[in-house]
C-alpha cells in the first residue's frame, strides 16, 4: 500500500528506500571480493560450498526501544532487511553492469529463487526465541518482558534463526543458516561460507580435520578469514586448522565513511545502486510474511 501511495506522487527513479547495512563498506565489498576474484568465484557454487551462514548478533538488549520492539519483533527489525540484503549480495548472479539497475535486478532474482516456506516448512526450519534476565559478560541484565515500555506477557521475539534453500542452478541444495538476537555474548556481523570435505580417506584418523571455510567479517573487526588445514611442524602427520587474515585497518588505514554518509551523498547524486528497489522490498517481506503466518499466534517459550 505505501509502495501503491509513493509511486502516485513520485516516478520509481526518485524513491530511495535506505537500508542502511548495504551503506558499510564491508557489505559493498561482498560483491567485488566475489566477482573481481577469480579464484573465490569458481568455487561459489553448489559444488563447492556445504552450506552458508550469515549472522548478526547484538550483545546488548532492546534498551529505551521496547515499544518500538514490541510493534516489530525481531523478525521485521533485521530479517527482512539487513539479513536478506546480504544473503542476495552473497547469492546473486554477476550482473551485466556496475549500473544500479543491473545490480538490483540480480538481487531481486536471487530472493525470487528462496524457496516459500509453507507452515510446515516454518515448524521445521525456524525458530524464535526471546530474551529472558541473566548474565551476559558479567553484566546482570533484565528479561525482555521486563524492559521498558514490553507487555510482561509479551509474544515477541528477540532472537530468530533459520534455514533457507535457494532454488537455482548455482545454489539448489546449498542451506543457507540465518540468525540474529540481542542480548548474546558476541557482537558480531558476519558471513561464513564453508566448503565441502574432502574425502575421508588419506587423513582418516585425523579425528580434528576442518572443512575449509570463508568468513567475511562485517563488523566489529572488519575483514576476511580463510581457514585451511596445515601440516604441524614435527616428525608426526598432525593437522591443524590455520588462518590467512586481512584486516581493513590493517591494509587500508583509511578512513572510513559512516553507513548513512554514503547513503545519504548517493541518494543526492541520484544513485540508486545501494538502495532497495520497489519489487525487492516486497519480494522480501513475502518472505517474512510466510514466516510469521506460519508461526499465527503459537506461544513462544521463556523461561523465567
Amino acid at each position: 500500500k505505501l509502495n501503491a501511495r509513493l509511486i502516485n506522487h513520485a516516478r520509481e527513479q526518485q524513491i530511495f528506500r535506505i537500508d542502511h547495512y548495504l551503506g558499510k563498506e564491508t557489505v559493498q565489498n561482498i560483491m567485488m571480493f566475489r566477482f573481481s576474484n577469480a579464484v573465490f568465484e569458481q568455487l561459489w557454487n553448489r559444488e563447492a560450498i556445504e552450506h552458508v551462514q550469515i549472522t548478526v548478533s547484538e550483545n546488548i538488549g532492546v534498551g529505551d526501544r521496547g515499544g518500538y520492539f514490541e510493534e516489530a519483533g525481531t523478525l521485521r527489525d533485521m530479517v527482512q532487511n539487513h539479513l536478506l540484503q546480504i544473503l542476495s549480495l552473497v547469492g546473486m548472479e554477476p550482473p551485466v553492469s556496475l549500473e544500479a539497475e543491473a545490480i538490483r535486478s540480480e538481487k531481486v532474482k536471487l530472493l525470487q529463487s528462496i524457496r516459500p516456506l509453507t507452515p510446515e516448512d516454518v515448524a521445521q526450519q525456524v525458530v524464535r526465541a526471546q530474551y529472558f534476565a541473566g548474565n551476559v559478560g558479567g553484566n546482570v541484565r533484565v528479561g525482555y518482558r521486563q524492559e521498558d515500555k514490553v507487555d510482561s506477557k509479551s509474544n515477541v521475539e528477540t532472537y530468530v534463526a533459520m534455514k533457507l534453500f535457494v532454488d537455482n542452478w548455482r545454489w539448489s541444495g546449498v542451506p543457507f543458516y540465518l540468525r540474529t538476537g540481542k542480548n548474546l555474548p558476541l557482537r558480531a556481523s558476519e558471513v561464513r561460507v564453508q566448503f565441502r570435505p574432502t574425502p575421508n580417506v588419506l587423513f582418516a584418523k585425523q579425528a580434528d580435520l576442518q572443512p575449509n571455510a570463508l568468513t567475511l567479517r562485517l563488523q566489529p573487526n572488519e575483514g576476511i578469514f580463510l581457514r585451511f588445514n596445515g601440516k604441524v611442524p614435527g616428525n608426526s602427520m598432525e593437522i591443524r586448522p590455520v588462518r590467512m587474515y586481512f584486516g581493513y585497518d590493517t591494509e587500508f588505514g583509511a578512513y572510513t565513511p559512516e553507513a548513512y554518509e554514503r547513503l545519504l551523498l548517493e541518494a543526492m547524486e541520484g544513485d540508486a545502486t545501494l538502495f532497495i528497489r520497489r519489487d525487492e522490498v516486497e519480494t522480501a517481506w513475502q518472505i517474512v510474511d510466510d514466516i510469521r503466518a506460519g508461526w499465527s499466534d503459537t506461544p513462544l517459550s521463556n523461561r523465567e
